[in-house]
């Protein structure tokens, strides 16, 4: 039998190089805001919260910007990104605000959230409620309406690398 031998804690970049081993999705929140499309992108997106209401939730760092804006918008879309939009996170992950939604495809919906298309899912959600956790907060939403392309592969964060799933028989 191995045994177990832990190695201490010693840093953000220890826990961030282990954490990077968990595969993600990545999804962009996104919204128009006093007339301006403005968007977070979240590799800490998950689904599955709860069922009823219907809840998902991810983390965003304390100080950010671009949530301090996006948190006032009263609907917010939730846009799971789709195999090959590694560039298009990276674009709208980038710190030259304006140019983020340069180019990308995206539609408005009546509620002003914004929806990046080519992705398996979007979401139509409300802030339900933010916890504070370390350096972070969770923001849980809640879904009010949604939308899912059955052939749309996502995108995944593994490994600080873009990527993507493959179906295998079981």
């Amino acid at each position: 039998m191995t045994v177990l031998r832990p190695v201490p804690v010693e840093g953000s970049d220890a826990v961030r190089a282990a954490f990077s081993r968990y595969p993600t999705g990545v999804a962009v929140l996104a919204a128009v805001v006093d007339g301006e499309p403005t968007a977070v992108v979240a590799s800490s997106f998950q689904v599955g919260i709860s069922l009823d209401p219907p809840l998902v939730l991810f983390a965003v760092m304390h100080g950010s910007r671009s949530w301090s804006r996006l948190a006032g918008a009263p609907v917010i879309g939730a846009s799971v990104l789709g195999a090959g939009q590694g560039p298009l996170a990276r674009q709208l992950a980038a710190k030259d605000v304006g140019a983020r939604f340069t180019g990308v495809p995206v539609r408005t919906a009546a509620s002003g959230a914004l929806r990046v298309e080519g992705g398996p899912v979007w979401m139509e959600c409300t802030v339900h409620d933010t916890v504070t956790a370390g350096d972070h907060d969770v923001v849980l939403l809640r879904v009010r309406a949604l939308v899912h392309e059955d052939d749309a592969a996502p995108l995944v964060w593994h490994a600080s690398t873009f990527g993507t799933t493959s179906m295998t028989a079981a």
